[in-house]
């Protein structure tokens, strides 16, 4: 079932109880996708979802700068970062 945009499993669970889960992991996490909703131990309930991948920048200390790339970077300072020692 789909709950407000959300693709929803859960069994045992009525449609009122399904959109209050989705409501509460939406509030955490807004790019969800999937909710799967489980009973767990103890009389508790488990929540798994999926969302959305989230598109990043890599951004990596560079000869003691933080910088996503090296663009804006001159010659002698790129040079600086191709003769470093790359640890795989």
């Amino acid at each position: 079932m789909t709950i407000d945009g959300v693709h929803v499993k859960g069994e045992g669970f009525d449609c009122e109880e399904l959109a209050r889960y989705v409501a509460y992991v939406k509030e955490r996490e807004p790019d969800v996708v999937s909710l799967r909703v489980t009973l767990g131990d103890y009389g508790g309930v488990d929540l798994a979802w999926t969302a959305h991948h989230t598109k990043f920048e890599r951004i990596r200390r560079v000869t003691g700068y933080l910088t996503g790339d090296l663009k804006s970077w001159n010659d002698a300072k790129r040079a600086e970062e191709h003769d470093r020692v790359k640890h795989s």
